[in-house]
């Protein structure tokens, strides 16, 4: 996992616990922050946020989030951020 990677425990454990799956045991998401910044690409896996696609480490905590909405577009895991 990438550094800043965190596991739900807070108010939206059980909502990320009924994403539909991108994936075996992952889903790829939009997350908004309270602030208004947008993430389109990030992957919950088995309860964690583990990364931002194009970024080296996971720039939110849970407190930040104001919304996920699943929207499955995959990417190339690998690609150097």
């Amino acid at each position: 996992m990438r550094p800043g990677a965190f596991e739900f425990r807070g108010e939206w454990q059980q909502r990320v616990k009924a994403l539909p799956e991108t994936g075996m045991g992952y889903s790829v998401v939009r997350v908004t922050l309270r602030d208004g910044r947008q993430f389109e690409q990030a992957v919950i896996d088995s309860g964690w946020m583990s990364r931002v696609r194009g970024l080296a480490d996971v720039p939110l905590t849970e407190e930040d989030i104001a919304e996920i909405v699943p929207n499955h577009e995959k990417w190339n895991w690998s690609e150097t951020p």
